[in-house]
């Protein structure tokens, strides 16, 4: 490669860093014990087994009614 690739190469990932550590990119994994892992929303991924993801995902109106009712005394994350 020559240096201009190369820098070109180290923008590339740079953005991509900064990105993924500004929590833009959302990814998804099957642990060891057969659980998804969804990284990027915290320093830790979110992990539960299917079951408990197809019951909270069953709730999310719920859940988001609850967000809404409770907006004030929510806080944000960046």
């Amino acid at each position: 490669m020559t240096k201009a690739e190369l820098e070109a190469r180290i923008r590339d990932l740079e953005t991509q860093l900064e990105t993924h550590q500004n929590g833009d990119i959302i990814s998804y994994k099957v642990s060891q014990r057969g659980a998804v892992s969804v990284y990027g929303l915290g320093r830790f991924p979110v992990t539960l087994y299917q079951s408990q993801w197809d019951k909270l995902l069953a709730h999310q109106g719920d859940l988001k009614a609850f967000m809404k009712a409770n907006q004030g005394k929510l806080a944000t994350k960046k």
